[in-house]
């Protein structure tokens, strides 16, 4: 059997090869824990189903970890749609709430810095005395107006206006106690909400004195008890989930903050509050010495289990408005400090230290868990994210004021995201659960076997939960929504985490060598096509190893001999891989290792050459090697040793336009330009720009609940893995009509329709020529433009980074290529790699620019 050639709206097409690094790098490819460049295509353990040909790379045996291999993290950080991107592609990151919402990447690039805060503020104070917002009611007085409150409050009130059902009335009632507090308190409030760490604050340090007027009353109204109505809402127990967090939950009264007199009870907490200098004195009054805050703070603590002291009485909370009564505490020691003990009695020498310290500090705030994770429950609900910042809060506010155009689309904020309240505090549970396993997988190093034992156990605990919601979500696509309504809903499922802890689950069941089981898992995570679709060819690709080499040992042999069971199981393997070639939501960056396996089964199981799969039309063509010299200017600072080493950016002379000083990309366009080519240096600006164009009337048609605001430049799922099979007959048409010539008329088209009022689209830069655009697509090959454009569709987060920096045309010979510049000490990184191979894979010639200096001047 042969798979036939066929345009880019079949599956069969090979995109994934393993490019060797050029000799000119110096990297050798067999020393693997070398790159600090490394991309994790799914977060770190996620990468044992990576796209790996050697059966060896698939192994889950447990190695050693090298003293010189970084420590494992979890996430990449945002590739922005912007011309300066890093050479080194898509970094990984520690967990950060950097990472944009679906939300906020949606939303045009605007200035979200002070001045564009000040400006916007300013505006509503300049309005009329009697305009009044529907947020709040108050009138608009220069500062008496922040754009924090605003958005804040424009979150809070857009929730209970369509979602008030996902909370309770103790919650309810909570809500009108934030509506009745003044400015100022509202104000303080959202400026230690946004610090998103609940952390003890100095009140005399916090400043807002623009905004505060008076900042005691303030911080005494955010300390005042409210009571709160009693609540009809029964407890819930989740999957995998011991409790929930301690103090989270709302009790007959609260406050939204805490004071320093009753909430700091330990040495930890009172010493977390001091700088180094201000430690170091009081390390010197205890007679304790170390080399930093952590030396310092362990021998405080050790002196404090030590030692007794006499009761500080110059400093007790009848002398004194700013010290504290106070327990003190140390890991698996608590001392209690009564109030009969600082009558004279003896007390730790940790009590002693606590009431110093608050003595020196002053008062302190901290906002309150309770209704600072309720808080954090309605960001969820609005962002439609667990992760939100600063920006997150003021973005959609000045994209609001900012004097731009944006496409038309029909706007749906769907109101049944969470259908109740009990489906929103299971996925909030979800996430949580979903974080220990990652903190015992990814954040501490390699895991060790009690680790994995912990993430089987809830594993085990999650299957049953999860195999029941997979068939009410199965209910609901067949029966109750609309076509492409369910793909971006589901991911607010918690069977949408649920599916990875069960992904997971099954690298723990490889790593105890229960194969036999994870086959079955990864079967039911292929049987189901709801959620994360993305992992589809990872799945499939270890299903066909498992067997390949193990199921053959561990299934009823029915009477075959050995060699007969292996072949048994090699035919499965076979039919695991052609189905991963013909599956539609197997990634295209799969099928290169799903064919190689298909090739080494034949192979094995010695098919007739005249019924072997055959994928020539798909081979690969080597990025040329080429070397490009220049005169390297190296200044006094590089010479004393900054900037040196791999990556690091160098400045060259551009002999052939004016002898300026410039980078290496522009140098090498130079030459490149000198030997008939034209070109832009934009590191994937050009790509995503013809993406937007060829694809503009695909990405804002109507799809429910993508299009939450009138100021979006792309639809929330767009970097997500539901946006390509959500509209996948509208992504496969539109291939075709490029593959079939099209893609001129498809610019010309909508730059005559939006170019005038520059429309706000992602990824779409006004600034290209647009008959350079159209030079460039008359040079590319149909079906090759097509390829690019579908790997875009269906990884647009992930492909946005990566893409070679140099884009080149050559109109008489219609011909583009690209190039990636390489300057000394420097190497490909992953997703470049990866670019590269799916450039090749498309039949457009790649380049390797290496650029050498011939000669190097001092500046």
């Amino acid at each position: 059997m042969v798979l036939q050639p066929q345009r880019p709206t079949s599956h069969n097409q090979m995109l994934g090869y393993l490019i060797k690094h050029p000799p000119s790098t110096n990297f050798n490819d067999e020393y693997q824990t070398l790159p600090s460049k490394r991309l994790k295509r799914f977060e770190s353990t996620d990468s044992s189903y990576s796209r790996n040909a050697s059966d060896e790379e698939y192994s889950f045996t447990p190695q050693p970890a090298k003293s010189h291999s970084p420590k494992p993290t979890f996430r990449r950080t945002e590739v922005p749609d912007s011309e300066a991107e890093s050479d080194d592609g898509i970094q990984d990151s520690l967990p950060s709430t950097t990472r944009p919402t679906d939300l906020e990447s949606a939303l045009p690039p605007v200035k979200t810095d002070k001045e564009a805060i000040q400006e916007y503020e300013a505006t509503r104070a300049a309005e009329e005395p009697d305009l009044q917002e529907r947020l709040g009611q108050r009138k608009w007085v220069k500062g008496k107006s922040s754009i924090y409150v605003d958005a804040f409050n424009l979150a809070l009130e857009t929730v209970l206006e369509d979602e008030q059902h996902l909370f309770d009335e103790a919650e309810m009632g909570l809500f009108q106690c934030w509506r009745n507090l003044n400015y100022e308190a509202q104000y303080l409030y959202v400026r230690l909400f946004l610090r998103k760490v609940s952390a003890w604050h100095r009140i005399g340090k916090l400043g807002y004195f623009g905004d505060i007027a008076d900042l005691p009353r303030a911080v005494e109204i955010l300390q005042t008890s409210y009571a709160l109505p009693s609540s009809t809402a029964t407890h819930q127990d989740n999957p995998g989930e011991l409790e929930p967090p301690t103090g989270t939950s709302l009790g007959s009264s609260f406050t939204f903050a805490e004071s320093s007199d009753e909430g700091i009870t330990t040495l930890e907490e009172a010493s977390s509050l001091l700088k180094l200098d201000e430690l170091k004195a009081i390390a010197k009054d205890a007679k304790v010495q170390g080399k930093n805050k952590g030396e310092l703070l362990k021998a405080l603590r050790r002196t404090s289990q030590q030692q007794g002291g006499l009761g500080w009485r110059g400093l007790r909370r009848s002398d004194t408005e700013e010290s504290t009564v106070s327990v003190g505490s140390d890991v698996g020691d608590e001392y209690v400090v009564s109030p009969e003990q600082q009558d004279g009695v003896s007390v730790s020498r940790d009590g002693h230290f606590v009431r110093k310290i608050l003595a020196s500090t002053g008062s302190c705030i901290r906002l309150s868990l309770a209704p600072l994770k309720l808080f954090e429950r309605v960001h969820l609900v609005f962002y439609r994210s667990t992760e939100w910042t600063e920006k997150s809060l003021t973005t959609i506010i000045l994209a609001r004021i900012s004097r731009r155009n944006f496409p038309q689309y029909v706007v749906s904020r769907s109101t049944n995201i969470f259908p109740s309240r009990s489906a929103l505090l299971e996925f909030e549970a979800s996430i949580r659960t979903q974080f220990r396993i990652d903190n015992i997988l990814e954040f501490n190093g390699n895991p060790t076997k009690d680790g994995l034992q912990i993430v089987l156990d809830i594993f085990e605990e999650v299957y049953p939960r999860w195999k029941v919601i997979l068939k009410e979500e199965q209910r609901k696509e067949d029966r109750i929504y609309e076509s492409g309504e369910g793909a971006y809903l589901r991911r607010f499922s918690p069977a949408w985490v649920y599916t990875r802890i069960i992904h997971k689950g099954a690298y723990v069941l490889g790593r105890f060598k229960m194969h036999k089981r994870e086959h079955e898992v990864l079967s039911e995570l292929l049987d189901q096509r709801l959620f994360h679709s993305a992992r589809r060819g990872a799945w499939y690709q270890r299903k066909a190893l498992l067997e390949e080499h193990y199921l053959a040992a561990l299934s009823p042999s029915e009477g075959r001999n050995a060699e007969a069971q292996k072949k048994v199981w090699k035919k499965v393997a076979l039919r695991t891989c052609e189905d991963g070639l013909h599956d539609r939501e197997c990634h295209l960056i799969y099928h290169h290792d799903l064919q190689k396996r298909i090739e080494k089964l034949e192979k094995s199981l010695k098919v007739a050459k005249r019924q072997q799969h055959s994928f020539g039309h798909v081979r690969l063509n080597k990025p040329l090697e080429r070397t490009v010299e220049g005169i390297r200017v190296e200044t006094q600072k590089k010479r004393r040793g900054s900037d040196v080493g791999r990556g690091g950016k160098t400045v060259w002379l551009d002999e052939l336009e004016g002898g300026g000083e410039c980078s290496v990309e522009a140098m090498c366009l130079s030459w490149y330009r000198g030997q008939g080519w034209k070109g832009y240096h934009s590191e994937g600006g050009v790509v995503r720009t013809l993406f937007a164009y060829l694809l503009y009337d695909v990405l804002f048609v109507y799809v429910p609940n993508v299009f939450q605001t009138v100021y979006q430049t792309c639809p929330l799922d767009l970097h997500t893995d539901a946006f390509y099979p959500t509209r996948v007959s509208e992504v496969n048409g539109r291939l075709v009509e490029i593959a079939n010539g099209q893609a001129e008329t498809l610019i010309r088209g909508l730059h005559e329709k939006e170019s005038e009022n520059k429309t706000c689209v992602v990824g779409l830069d006004w600034n290209f020529k647009l008959e350079d655009l159209v030079d460039i697509v008359k040079c590319f090959d149909g079906e090759a433009l097509a390829t690019i454009c579908k790997v875009m569709a269906q990884e647009y987060r992930q492909r946005g980074g990566g893409i070679p920096d140099l884009l080149l045309w050559h109109p008489e010979r219609r011909e583009v290529m690209f190039a990636e510049v390489k300057s000394e000490n420097d190497r490909l990184s992953d997703t470049q790699r990866l670019w590269i191979h799916v450039l090749t894979g498309a039949g457009i010639k790649v380049e390797l620019c290496n650029a050498v200096a011939r000669e190097v001047r001092d500046f």
